[in-house]
């Protein structure tokens, strides 16, 4: 499993220890993240995501996973993230 989100895409970056006395010394910054089931209101199922703490604070803001999905664009999302947004504007869209 890659360290990376699936509804944004963040994911490792990579950087400097910097000493005090100035040593630098390459280093990892991992994201925050979190295995969460997340429940989509269109298809009335749940679905384990591995995303990170600010993906889910934008999914709780935007009103849900369903509504994260639509405004999201595809290029940023995971392949799991983007056949379930596949699935959503299908099941919307006949609605």
């Amino acid at each position: 499993m890659s360290r990376s989100c699936e509804l944004t895409g963040k994911g490792v970056q990579s950087g400097n220890n910097v000493s005090h006395a100035n040593n630098k010394t390459r280093r990892k910054f991992l994201p925050n993240l979190c295995d969460v089931t997340l429940i989509s209101d269109a298809l009335g199922q749940r679905y384990r995501l591995r995303v990170s703490a600010a993906a889910l604070r934008s999914v709780e803001h935007r009103g849900g996973l369903d509504a994260f999905l639509l405004k999201a664009s595809e290029t940023e999302l995971s392949m799991r993230a983007r056949l379930l947004r596949r699935q959503i504007v299908k099941k919307t869209a006949t609605a």
